[in-house]
């Protein structure tokens, strides 16, 4: 426990095996001098009880080497209660009806795309396909225009994927945060100016929103957006492409999920335990025990969700893939109050993703290895290729 780790100026390896090594160092918490300094917890049952002690560990802060952030994006980062009046006013856009009405024009797409690909023989899985179908089920459910995913797609890389040396100074973040913020403010008057009263999405319905009987303002309305967006555009595409990675380095899974379609729900939670991609942080809001580590007002703790459902306390052979595991729970979407709201659809686009590849592509390979990103982890490239029909 009195572990204290000083990462390396450059990573090394994949970032999961990072994130193992810290667990193999030290339980229930690492203390890295990374930044100003911040505990990583390591354990499962740290890491679940933490995401749901609200009390202690306030959502004011979501990546632990920015400790006070001059950020807000709602409602990740509001704690109790006004936390829960913002998830009410989301919750009714991802509830599991509205998410299984969405399923078949799911499908049709991800057939659609596939075929599209099918005939060249090769890809890049996470950029011809990965990012292209959640993001355009996305849009259309904020009820943004297809045609700028392009653009949309440049200022989210921005926002997420830099690290110190691709954005050593958060500028391109900051870039990519105003984009996206002026983008929200203009859709925002323009939705206002020309109300459709037949819209049926998220930003239409967010210049109606209330809170306690007051209407939200466009700030705040905006930061709600920003962090939607986010979600939308990085997530799915993130776990597809790990979930792709898997399969393509291990051909018997990939043989199994082809031939035995039936599995794939299965698979997809096994999967989503083994890679999980978000990676949270909590600020502590008084001096704690806290499984043993003494925790200060103030201090900064990092929540990596993969370490707890990595964790060999909670899972027999926790690192390793097994389509057969009776039982897969996991923190994928994360615990407590800010358990994902958009679980039931991103579980759905994954099974759909996942299904349609294999009944159009049941046999690929994977070209050569490819490069990460995170703080939301994903894969930069997935380069796969197969046999034309």
């Amino acid at each position: 426990m009195d572990y204290v780790y000083s990462p390396p100026p450059t990573p090394v390896g994949w970032l999961f095996d990072r994130l193992d090594r810290y667990q193999d160092m030290s339980r229930p918490a690492v203390w890295t001098e990374e930044g100003k300094g911040y505990w990583i917890f390591t354990d499962h049952d740290a890491l679940l009880e933490g995401l749901q002690q609200a009390d202690l560990w306030s959502s004011a802060v979501v990546d632990p080497t920015q400790q006070d952030p001059d950020y807000m994006w709602i409602p990740i980062m509001l704690d109790p209660p006004l936390h829960a009046k913002w998830r009410r006013l989301l919750g009714a856009w991802f509830t599991p009806a509205r998410t299984k009405s969405l399923k078949e024009e799911q499908q049709r797409l991800a057939a659609q795309l596939i075929e599209r690909l099918r005939d060249k023989g090769e890809c890049d899985y996470v950029r011809d396909f990965a990012q292209v179908l959640p993001s355009i089920v996305f849009l259309q459910i904020m009820g943004m225009p297809l045609e700028k995913l392009d653009e949309f797609m440049v200022w989210e890389h921005q926002i997420l994927h830099g690290n110190t040396e691709s954005d050593p100074d958060r500028s391109l973040q900051a870039a990519g945060l105003h984009k996206v913020m002026q983008y929200f403010g203009e859709l925002l008057a323009e939705r206002r100016a020309n109300p459709d009263p037949d819209a049926q999405d998220i930003v239409s319905a967010a210049i109606t929103w209330e809170i306690d009987g007051t209407p939200i303002p466009d700030a705040d309305l905006i930061n709600c957006l920003l962090q939607l967006f986010m979600a939308g555009l990085d997530t799915v595409a993130g776990e597809a492409s790990y979930f792709m990675y898997h399969l393509a380095k291990h051909p018997e899974d990939r043989r199994r999920i082809a031939s035995e379609p039936e599995l794939i729900p299965h698979a997809v939670e096994e999967l989503l335990r083994v890679y999980p991609i978000v990676q949270t942080a909590r600020k502590a809001t008084r001096d704690a025990d806290f499984h043993g580590c003494p925790v200060k007002a103030g201090q900064v703790a990092h929540f990596p969700l993969s370490l707890a459902s990595r964790d060999e306390k909670a899972h027999p052979r926790a690192r390793t893939v097994d389509l057969d595991r009776k039982e897969t729970r996991h923190l994928a979407f994360g615990a407590g109050p800010h358990r994902c709201p958009g679980s039931h659809l991103g579980r759905q686009e994954l099974a759909v993703m996942m299904e349609e590849w294999h009944r159009q592509i049941p046999d690929y390979e994977l070209v050569e290895e490819p490069t990460e990103h995170g703080l939301v982890l994903g894969l930069n490239s997935l380069p796969l290729r197969w046999n034309r029909p």
